[in-house]
């Protein structure tokens, strides 16, 4: 079996991508309403979109393709697996394309049990990504979002069912990777390692917790985990570390997941990773300076400019309490970065999500190849959220210091009206639900959704235009300077409202910090 030493020293190095995705977690005892909160962004080079998955019965002997194709970053090979007979509804934001892997995929979502899932990038050390068999074999990162969400009802029976996927069918990556599965009572991190190995190792979150995880991490952990109900993991977790000499268990020091198996250099650490301008450390900090945590609070730390920019494919936060009603699971979801765009208000019993939410070709995979489908004509015929947000960001990041604030000042102001309503809505549909009306309780909570996704589009549009005008009629306009559309990658800049704009530095000094990241004069 063939190895990936093969693979150019770099190549092993740049496998820990800058895209990647931040997963924001917050206990139940840290919250206004005590309930569990969970907020991320999703980033991937890749067109997002809003999806309804319904409950579904699947005949005997039916079978889900998982895995990666020989044209991911690590090649792999495709197999099926059985599928459960049953398969619960759940939301998630859906995108086309990341390091080769076959499409659809998710970064999560949640689901009619109150089981919200998050995918995080969580690097593995080289020696583990060397190892790593080719082709390569088993559930990558979104198989194993999308069955959590199929299939649990609890964010413990995720992390069972990772491990059990994991040992049955093996697991195929780019280079290490983990999940954040909470539901109303607790939170868990699980990180899956590169290598072929079966390793991976879980850690759990209770209601005083509050965790960032870019990229996710596992710091001390203990070698007798299999009688903790606090941790989880593979029965080699510590045992493969001690083999490899990756761990001394004679050393006075604990064992330490990150240590033992994160990438391993003087710019890694589990906590101050230093990958954008807020560490995991200082999001964690600015998250507990807001207890009690509310949804706006969360909504307002998944847009700090600091972390949400061009890379950031979505927005969304989750609030999961108690004996919820499965159609009453309320998600937040801004459709681009929401750091220029508003979140919408969702609940998992919406009927439908509109055509200008739904796919489009902007930034899919193979766009720019093939011709459209004729079964797509009229969706595709149809605005896209995700594009008009995006030519938002793009303006207002020509001027962050003159734009940005009052960008988000009509976002905040969208948001607020979408609170109000709140109570309403779902006091009526509580009423409803008590007095045998389901199917209406549906109705409004599509026809409410449906509305406010409109307003939304609407006031993305005015966004745009009054920006293009201002922009232009001020001379303020410029031409491409070169023909290179797109970024080369690797580390290249990409836009962004706030590279280099410290906000506790005078007013000065972070405008000229964003024009030197802009390369003006």
């Amino acid at each position: 079996m063939k190895s990936l030493w093969h693979i150019p020293a770099l190549l092993l190095y740049l496998i820990p991508t800058s895209l990647a995705s931040y997963a924001f977690y917050v206990g139940k005892s840290l919250t206004q309403d005590g309930t569990v909160m969970l907020g991320g962004t999703g980033e991937e080079v890749s067109s997002h979109w809003l999806q309804i998955f319904p409950a579904a019965d699947h005949p005997p002997n039916s079978s889900l393709t998982v895995g990666v194709t020989e044209d991911a970053v690590m090649p792999g090979r495709l197999l099926n697996i059985s599928q459960a007979p049953h398969t619960f509804r759940y939301l998630s934001m859906e995108y086309s394309d990341y390091e080769g892997f076959p499409a659809p995929l998710t970064n999560g979502g949640v689901n009619e049990r109150g089981v919200a899932v998050r995918d995080v990038w969580a690097q593995n050390r080289d020696e583990l990504i060397a190892m790593t068999p080719n082709p390569q074999t088993g559930l990558q990162y979104s198989d194993l979002a999308r069955v959590v969400l199929q299939r649990t009802r609890t964010a413990r029976e995720g992390v069972e069912l990772i491990g059990q996927m994991i040992a049955q069918y093996g697991y195929a990556d780019y280079g290490g990777n983990s999940h954040l599965i909470a539901d109303a009572h607790e939170g868990w991190v699980v990180w899956e390692m590169s290598g072929g190995q079966g390793l991976w190792a879980a850690e759990r979150f209770g209601p005083d917790d509050i965790r960032v995880l870019y990229p996710g991490y596992i710091e001390t952990f203990p070698i007798d985990f299999a009688d903790s109900e606090d941790y989880a993991g593979s029965p080699n977790i510590v045992s493969f570390a001690v083999k490899q000499g990756w761990w001394n268990p004679n050393d006075t020091e604990p064992f330490n997941i990150f240590k033992a198996y994160g990438a391993q250099g003087e710019n890694y650490t589990a906590r101050n990773g230093g990958f954008k301008y807020m560490s995991q450390a200082d999001l964690e900090k600015a998250t507990r300076a807001m207890v009690p945590v509310t949804e706006k609070g969360m909504i307002e730390r998944v847009r700090d400019f600091r972390i949400a920019d061009d890379e950031a494919g979505y927005g969304q936060v989750i609030s999961l309490y108690p004996d919820m009603d499965p159609d009453l699971i309320r998600i937040w979801v801004a459709p681009t970065g929401s750091v220029t765009a508003p979140f919408n208000l969702w609940w998992l019993g919406v009927k439908s999500v509109p055509p200008e939410y739904a796919q489009h070709r902007y930034l899919t995979k193979d766009a720019a190849s093939t011709f459209l489908d004729p079964d797509y004509q009229f969706q595709e015929a149809t605005h896209f959220a995700g594009r008009i947000f995006k030519q938002v960001l793009y303006y207002t990041c020509s001027d962050p210091e003159t734009f940005l604030p009052i960008v988000q000042d009509m976002l905040h102001g969208f948001e607020n009206d979408s609170f109000t309503d709140i109570a309403w809505v779902e006091s009526s549909a509580k009423t409803l639900i008590e007095n045998g009306q389901r199917e209406t309780v549906l109705d409004l909570l599509t026809f409410y959704a449906h509305t406010r996704a409109e307003k939304a589009l609407a006031l993305g549009k005015t966004m745009v235009d009054s920006l293009d005008a201002y922009v232009k009629l001020l001379g303020r306009f410029r031409m491409p300077r070169d023909d290179r559309i797109n970024d080369p990658g690797l580390g290249a800049e990409t836009v962004n409202c706030l590279v280099g704009w410290d906000p506790d530095r005078p007013a000065e000094q972070r405008r000229m910090a964003v024009r030197k990241f802009r390369r003006q004069p």
